[in-house]
């Protein structure tokens, strides 16, 4: 049994390098068929674009059949903005935004629709807290609203603006972490929060992006994995080494191609009546209580007789 999804367009909003959960589905998507078009932060669109012209990414790109994964149209995407009216006047004038137009959720929408009638599969990859290092008592309000509108929010408003051009049985897709439901030290700036947020909103999108448009709406709860955006938490190492220690299939490490071919289930036919699911894909991690290589299990021998 296959996944085909030869025919299928799929915009995925977040690929800024070839490291990530981003570039791992996109990857997956084309090696199934689909076409892909890109959504990537604005700042980062030259960056990117560089790279991929002059071959940096060219072993990344490689597919299963030898040819290198190719994208129809790339589209600068600032999420944090639903509107051009909404966007600052500094951000405007700065120099990364300032010979971009149309950078907003509701013109990208607009321009993918103009460019290419209509999408089936909607990828969110999106996530930024600005404070992401400071523990959560110690968050400001900014801060945490930030977090809230760039890693959660932005979801609501990529389905809002992009369903009408979903057909029925489209597959909308966003990624989480098991610190929506844990206590995750050092995971902070309200990114907790919002990644909570993130999976209520997909229960709930699911029923009305069901009812409205007959789109199917999941999220992928991942593992660790040392991504460019992951080490600016700042402690992702000692989260992988935790994670191959404790997790029910140990020293097994998260590869971002596991990612990769979930999204690719979950956006294909084979996944038609799952919708609304949190799906966790990390060696089992989330079902554990204890963690196996505490000191608390076991103590050293010399606790009640060494000096």
């Amino acid at each position: 049994m296959h996944i085909n999804l030869k025919g299928k367009k799929a915009f995925i909003a977040g690929i800024a390098d070839d490291q990530g959960y981003g570039w791992a589905i996109a990857k997956a998507l084309a090696e199934a068929g689909a076409e892909i078009l890109i959504g990537t932060w604005t700042p980062l669109v030259k960056i990117f674009t560089t790279s991929w012209n002059t071959g940096k990414f060219d072993a990344s790109r490689r597919l299963a059949n030898g040819q290198l994964m190719e994208y129809k149209t790339l589209y600068p995407l600032d999420a944090s903005f639903d509107y051009p009216e909404q966007v600052p006047q500094d951000i405007r004038e700065n120099k990364r935004y300032l010979d971009v137009a149309g950078y907003t959720i509701s013109e990208v929408a607009k321009a993918v629709a103009e460019d290419h009638g209509t999408i089936d599969i909607l990828v969110h990859s999106l996530a930024n807290g600005p404070e992401v290092k400071k523990p959560l008592l110690e968050t400001s309000r900014e801060g945490y609203l930030a977090a809230l509108s760039s890693s959660s929010y932005s979801f609501v408003s990529l389905l809002a603006h992009f369903g009408s051009i979903m057909p029925a049985g489209s597959s909308a897709l966003s990624l989480t972490y098991i610190a929506s439901e844990r206590a995750i030290p050092g995971y902070g700036g309200g990114m907790s929060s919002a990644k909570a947020a993130l999976e209520s909103d997909i229960r709930t999108l699911a029923w009305e992006s069901g009812r409205k448009w007959g789109i199917r709406t999941n999220a992928i709860s991942a593992g660790p994995l040392r991504s460019r955006a992951a080490r600016a938490i700042g402690f992702i190492d000692d989260m992988i080494a935790y994670s191959e220690a404790n997790a029910p299939l140990i020293n097994k490490p998260i590869t971002a191609e596991e990612i990769g071919n979930t999204a690719a289930f979950l956006s294909s036919p084979l996944a038609s009546a799952i919708t609304g699911t949190i799906l966790y894909v990390d060696n089992g991690l989330h079902a554990m209580g204890l963690a196996p290589d505490s000191a608390a299990l076991h103590p050293s021998p010399c606790l009640s007789t060494c000096s």
